[in-house]
């Protein structure tokens, strides 16, 4: 039986993480953060696919076959031992190799499971956001853009700040000013039917519920997803404001800087579709 958290390295249960390893000491790795429930992975085909296309970014070997059956078992034993809902983090490093930042060949990729119970209700919409903004903002890297490797010290700074400022999450901008994301999400501005969210060619992760809004529950809601480029004055004046993640689904926004918002219609009819998949 698991406690309140479990841990595998590639496939066993594991307390502890053999060193070297490029993903402590470059950030030289991947991860996804998936919703269980009962042993089982949701949308695990979305996650699969970014996973993938990290792997090739990075360079790494094919491992998705390793990827799945470590998965599989770490499934089964959630499920054994009785969790209804888990979040795993699960995260693929290079490795181990000698000093320097060249990659070491051949790459023998490590995988680590990490799943904590959760005991709230994923299943019912979160309560209305407050938004502050953050002072840091995303570095521009085209390269790695949509990617969800293991460098995430501007979410790390911003979450901070927003704990700080006593608000739920942060607005982030790019270099540019422009409105990217929340620091555990993607963002939506709402005008009419329109949802706007950020293009994320230059910075941003590219959310598998993000992924999802656009291709199926944003067109059976009868709406039409725009990637553009945003700005503060547009999230000030849209007329519905909600983010996306892998746990929580959506959340809609109430309140950010002096605007505030009390209808939350498309975010909760996005819900029901998002809740309609899991059924």
């Amino acid at each position: 039986m698991l406690g309140e958290t479990a841990v595998w390295l590639d496939g066993a249960p594991a307390k502890k993480l053999p060193l070297p390893d490029r993903g402590l000491d470059f950030g030289d790795g991947l991860f996804e953060t998936l919703l269980i429930r009962e042993g089982v992975a949701l949308f695990p085909g979305q996650h699969s696919e970014r996973m993938e296309r990290g792997l090739q970014a990075l360079f790494f070997p094919d491992i998705q076959a390793r990827i799945e059956g470590d998965l599989q078992r770490a499934s089964q034993a959630i499920a054994e031992s009785g969790w209804r809902w888990a979040a795993l983090r699960l995260t693929v490093t290079r490795g181990s190799g000698p000093r320097g930042y060249a990659p070491p060949e051949p790459t023998v990729p490590r995988i680590v499971i990490a799943a904590t119970r959760l005991h709230g209700d994923p299943l019912t919409l979160a309560a209305p956001a407050q938004l502050s903004l953050a002072r840091i903002r995303w570095a521009s890297q085209p390269a790695l853009a949509g990617l969800k490797h293991l460098n995430r010290l501007e979410q790390v700074l911003a979450a901070r700040e927003y704990r700080l400022a006593g608000t739920d999450e942060a607005v982030m901008l790019n270099q540019a000013g422009q409105v990217i994301s929340v620091t555990a999400g993607n963002l939506y501005l709402v005008y009419g039917k329109e949802v706007l969210t950020a293009a994320l060619d230059n910075c941003g992760i590219a959310g598998t519920r993000r992924a999802l809004l656009m291709r199926r529950w944003a067109p059976a809601a009868g709406l039409k997803v725009v990637e553009t480029t945003l700005d503060l004055q547009q999230l000030e004046h849209a007329d519905e404001v909600f983010y996306s993640n892998s746990l929580l689904g959506f959340r809609p926004v109430a309140r950010y800087g002096q605007r505030s918002w009390s209808s939350h219609e498309v975010c909760a009819a996005l819900f029901g579709h998002y809740l309609e998949a899991l059924a």
